[in-house]
């Protein structure tokens, strides 16, 4: 799964059939201080979620797991929005976490 930040949305009037009804977000990845990272993706959205917002996505097989895209030409969905994160382990001591 990917959190990211969704920044805009896609419009497309022409697309495949089975793509009709669905919105496409632009979802850039941020990191636990939910500051952005350089990658971005385009996922459609199956929560209602807002720009701004904070949002998980899966990808890949998983992406095409949820109601909304159950056997459609999706890679990436946007399946839940984040309230919140609780990180306990300090980013100092990530590798020593690891070992």
């Amino acid at each position: 799964m990917l959190l990211g930040r969704v920044v805009g949305t896609i419009w497309a009037t022409k697309k495949d059939e089975k793509l009709e009804g669905m919105k496409f977000q632009i979802v850039r990845a941020v990191d636990l201080d939910y500051r952005p990272l350089n990658n971005f993706l385009v996922a459609v959205d199956s929560v209602g979620a807002g720009a701004g917002e904070i949002v998980l996505i899966a990808q890949g097989s998983s992406g095409r797991l949820t109601w909304l895209t159950k056997d459609k030409p999706v890679d990436a969905v946007i399946m839940a929005i984040v309230d919140r994160l609780d990180v306990e382990v300090p980013e100092s001591e990530w590798e020593e976490a690891l070992k």
